[in-house]
């Protein structure tokens, strides 16, 4: 019955360049090595995705304290566990079902006190209020995002719904139907104001929109947060939105990862707050952050949160009954998330060891050419998340059109078959016709 041609046809279109044939090999690769088959490499190194912990970074001790005396109450008489963690996590277990942190449903939206922190923290933040009942837990930041895509997604005029291609919209999700439209920014792009770090601007990006448009409504604008915007592009963005009619997505999981001198995290609510009418009474917004990424890293306890701003009343309560149909994200990445946005304070037992941690978390230098491939141009990363190196030509070409692949496929898979590193080619991220990357 259920076959490749009867099946949803939006899922057959999905790619996602991240995890594909390059990462089957690579788990492959390391169960040949646990086999004792030899390799010119002895272990695997992914650096295919964004996982710190993977990569060696260690956990940060309090976030896994507080998490295991929430797990086992039993060790709350423990006394190698600090005082502070202790009172995180009664507080913590108070406000879940039976105060049981991994046997109980909460919430679908979150639970209360955290979502409450949540506010509290972007408050703190960007100097502006927030509220309890505008915030969504969810399972990372990439569930959040394709629950708001899902919600989001529309269908042409005059269409109920029935029978339109439906239109997933995760992050870095590429859907090639009739009803999702891309646009490459070139590398060398001008943004109104100055140069648009890692692309284009809207300058570039808004008369393709507008001849190339399929007539869909409403249609979202996904910003990833792959580069460190400016302030000054990140208003072009929000205008663009504003005169386009465009329902907002940011994704602003690296905020706590940004090194690089000049640069500095700007909340795409916060730049909406100050610009004003008519920008701040019009623009929707949907701002999504994770305790996968920033100094935190944890990747596989799944946590995370999206605020929207400007959102009929209405439509809110649809995305809540959305929601709802999840259940509730884990509760123990929601106990992590708490912690996040609620950290140690000075004089708490665990501040100064918190803090040390946090600090030792930094950006590492890369050697853009380790292997003498030749013609790589170096990137210079603004935080330690992903860096796209850029060939001006790979020697590998004709061999890769033997294999019928992507030259910079084809780059990356002898890479990981030679070398052990795992990463990504460009060629999965829609890069511009006759340029080659890896990420």
């Amino acid at each position: 019955v259920l076959t490749l041609d009867t099946m949803n046809p939006a899922i057959r279109r999905v790619e996602y360049a991240v995890r594909g044939p390059i990462v089957t090999r690579a788990l492959e690769l390391e169960q040949e090595l646990r086999k004792g088959v030899p390799k010119p490499f002895t272990e695997v190194i992914k650096a295919n995705i964004g996982d710190a912990h993977a990569m060696g970074q260690k956990p940060i001790t309090f976030l896994r304290q507080v998490t295991a005396l929430c797990l086992c109450p039993e060790l709350l008489t423990d006394p190698n566990f600090p005082s502070d963690a202790k009172e995180r996590a009664r507080r913590l277990l108070a406000a879940c079902g039976g105060q049981s942190a991994g046997g109980s449903y909460s919430a679908s939206p979150g639970i209360p006190l955290v979502r409450e922190d949540v506010a509290r923290y972007i408050q703190r933040r960007d100097g502006l209020p927030a509220k309890a009942d505008d915030i969504f837990l969810s399972t990372g930041a990439s569930d959040a995002i394709v629950v708001r895509g899902q919600r989001d997604s529309g269908h042409p005029p005059g269409d109920s719904g029935r029978g339109a291609t439906p239109r997933p919209f995760p992050r870095r999700l590429v859907t090639k139907g009739p009803l999702c439209r891309s646009w490459r920014w070139p590398r060398d792009g001008q943004c109104p104001r100055g140069r648009w770090h890692w692309g284009g601007g809207v300058s570039l990006v808004s008369p393709r929109l507008r001849g190339d448009r399929v007539p869909v409504s409403p249609c979202p604008l996904s910003v990833s947060s792959g580069q460190v915007q400016s302030r000054e592009c990140i208003e072009d963005v929000i205008k663009f939105a504003y005169e386009e009619k465009l329902f907002l997505m940011a994704d602003e999981v690296y905020q706590d990862n940004i090194y690089a001198k000049g640069s500095a995290f700007h909340a795409f609510k916060k730049v909406l707050m100050e610009m004003g009418p008519p920008y701040s009474e019009a623009v929707e917004l949907a701002s999504f952050h994770s305790i996968s990424k920033g100094f935190m890293g944890e990747c596989g306890l799944r946590g995370g949160y999206v605020e929207v701003v400007n959102m009929d009343p209405e439509v809110k309560a649809q995305l809540s009954k959305l929601v709802s149909v999840r259940l509730c994200p884990p509760v123990p990445g929601q106990m992590v998330l708490d912690i996040v946005v609620d950290p140690p304070k000075p004089g708490e037992p665990s501040y100064e060891r918190f803090q040390a941690v946090r600090r030792s978390v930094g950006l590492i230098g890369i050697n853009p050419d380790p292997y003498g491939v030749g013609g790589m141009s170096p990137e210079s990363p603004q935080h330690p998340v992903g860096s796209y190196p850029h060939f001006s030509d790979l020697i590998s070409i004709p061999n890769s059109q033997e294999k019928n692949q992507a030259p910079d496929m084809f780059f990356c898979m002898r890479l990981l078959e030679e070398t052990g590193i795992c990463v990504v080619p460009g060629s999965g991220f829609g890069q511009r016709e006759g340029t080659f990357h890896f990420r």
